[in-house]
């Protein structure tokens, strides 16, 4: 059970630090509530998941080409310039009496997921820490331990989102119509500071 937690400790850990997925997590949980702001983190864990399996079938070396980590950082830039450009051009627009539930829930499902799934740092992320997690654990345990483990790791991950979600929906109530446009706007440049890092390392890649 030590072992266990530790693992949940170890998801929790790796969702912590502030990125794209947190920073959008905040803006949709004040402009649009709870589920939404979940349902981006519920999308990024998603995206976990597949590069866990990744990882674990011993795919990701083809990862490691010039070619796709140049593709994937692109793809990354691409993705997360266009979300931060989109909340900012909706921030000028929010108000709090109607800003509540109107986007689809699997718009920001949708979200989470691609954020996740094109950012080339979560692949070197998952390569790095649950690579050596899988190395060390198969050494010790069953693939049915090893799994159990990993399951751990995305309780860990899911806890944290539940608890953004809910501090960034509960923060909704103290918040002005003036500072809910700026949280969306530092929100939305964040996001476009993040894709032009992930264009300026394609681009190193490149040339």
């Amino acid at each position: 059970m030590n072992i266990f937690l530790s693992y949940i400790l170890l998801g929790l850990s790796l969702a912590a630090p502030i990125g794209p997925i947190n920073a959008a997590q905040i803006d949709r949980g004040i402009r649009n509530g709870f589920m939404h702001s979940w349902l981006i983190g519920v999308g990024a864990v998603v995206a976990d998941g597949i590069y866990m399996v990744v990882v674990y079938i011993g795919v990701v070396k083809y990862l490691e080409t010039s070619f796709m980590q140049t593709f994937l950082w692109f793809f990354g830039a691409f993705v997360l310039i266009y979300t931060g450009v989109e909340t900012i051009l909706k921030a000028g627009k929010i108000h709090l009496q109607d800003s509540r539930g109107t986007e689809p829930l699997i718009k920001s499902f949708l979200s989470g997921f691609f954020m996740s799934i094109s950012n080339p740092l979560t692949i070197l992320f998952w390569l790095g820490i649950y690579g050596s997690v899988l190395a060390k654990t198969a050494s010790v345990y069953d693939t049915t331990r090893l799994v159990f483990y990993s399951s751990a790791i995305f309780i860990g991950l899911l806890l944290w989102d539940i608890t953004m979600a809910g501090v960034s929906s509960s923060f909704r109530t103290f918040v002005t119509s003036r500072l809910l446009i700026m949280i969306s706007l530092l929100s939305g440049f964040s996001l476009v500071g993040f894709g032009v890092y992930f264009g300026i390392q394609a681009c190193k890649i490149l040339f």
